[in-house]
């Protein structure tokens, strides 16, 4: 791409430590993300897949800079660069204070629908929040803006009035994208923003972002754990495991065309629609269980279930490469089949 990254994460590191004893040192330390790298370019989305506990909505947490007010302890290492005007600025090392001034360019659709959106106060008020901190609009402008962007997510300007209890799950989430859209942003995280809504509500509200990304020229960063709404919605797809990013490459190529062993077993785990299929695609078992970030593995973090492993994976950690025309690859024996 011949555009600047819009964003760059560079290196990012988060460790939540644990504390015990009488004195409550620090005993231990959970490795949420270890030490991984993407840009985000203008108008894209980049979708950031994984099972849970893998460390993808952390890594939304903390571009957005929110971790250390949730957990104060919280270790955080690397850059989080957003562009500005033509320079880049490091999100991670702003206070709160100075962090404000820029959270009208990043903001986020969080994933449970139920608990974002404050209970005590009507729709309205809800998406007028950010037009309070972040412009200086007169009551009526306001209004104004408020009743466009429910329209615009497919709800009225009479909801306004209403509270979010009284709206479904989809039509809650609907509120949390218009709410998102309201400070005019640059870039919006989307952190599993259907994983709580039914199967039948989760094509309406994706396409919904898809339209609205066109319409605004947005960013996206869509995090999920289900790949084939990952590739459905992204340009780029990066896939994590246990805090690390294992593949990064366009989204048609590293779904149909998957490199490493571990998105290939998340592949193969995907149903097929088409019963007659059901013999087309080999099912891979991994075996054992996901690792504690409390206790990584040494070297690769999957070496312990992967197909493939050798004893030098446990030696050190495999720097991703660009294997084919931007597709990027954290393994050196990836072209090996099993």
């Amino acid at each position: 791409m011949s555009k600047n990254p819009i964003l760059k994460v560079r290196d990012l590191k988060v460790r939540f430590p644990l504390f015990g004893g009488v004195f409550q040192r620090k005993v231990a330390e959970v490795k949420a993300v270890d030490g991984i790298s993407f840009d985000v370019y203008p108008s894209e989305t980049i979708g950031i897949v994984g099972e849970s506990g893998c460390g993808k909505s952390t890594v939304g947490k903390a571009i957005i800079n929110v971790l250390r007010l949730t957990a104060p302890d919280v270790e955080i290492e690397g850059q989080v660069l957003l562009d500005v005007d033509g320079q880049y600025v490091d999100l991670l090392a702003l206070s709160k204070k100075e962090m404000l001034k820029y959270r009208s360019a990043i903001q986020m659709i969080f994933q449970d629908p139920f608990s974002s959106l404050n209970p005590r106060m009507i729709v309205g008020d809800i998406i007028q929040e950010p037009l309070d901190l972040h412009t200086k609009l007169t009551k009526a402008e306001k209004d104004e803006k408020v009743a466009w962007l429910l329209d615009k997510v497919g709800l009225t300007a009479e909801q306004a009035t209403r509270y979010p209890h009284e709206f479904s799950g989809g039509q809650r989430q609907r509120i949390g994208i218009a709410r998102s859209l309201a400070a005019n942003p640059r870039l919006i995280i989307a952190d599993e923003p259907v994983s709580a809504l039914d199967v039948s509500i989760q094509a309406q509200v994706i396409n919904l972002m898809m339209d609205l990304q066109e319409e605004f020229n947005l960013s996206l960063i869509f995090i999920a754990h289900d790949l084939s709404v990952v590739e459905h919605i992204s340009s780029r797809i990066g896939v994590m495991y246990l805090g690390s990013m294992v593949e990064v490459g366009d989204g048609e190529d590293v779904y149909y065309r998957s490199k490493h062993p571990y998105t290939k077993s998340l592949l193969s785990a995907v149903p097929l629609p088409n019963p007659k299929l059901k013999n087309k695609r080999d099912r891979i078992v991994l075996q054992g269980d996901v690792p504690s970030p409390m206790a990584k593995p040494s070297g690769c973090g999957f070496r312990t279930r992967c197909p493939i492993a050798k004893p030098e994976c446990a030696k050190s950690i495999p720097e991703i490469v660009d294997v084919d025309n931007g597709h990027q690859v954290a393994c050196p024996y990836w072209e090996e089949k099993f």
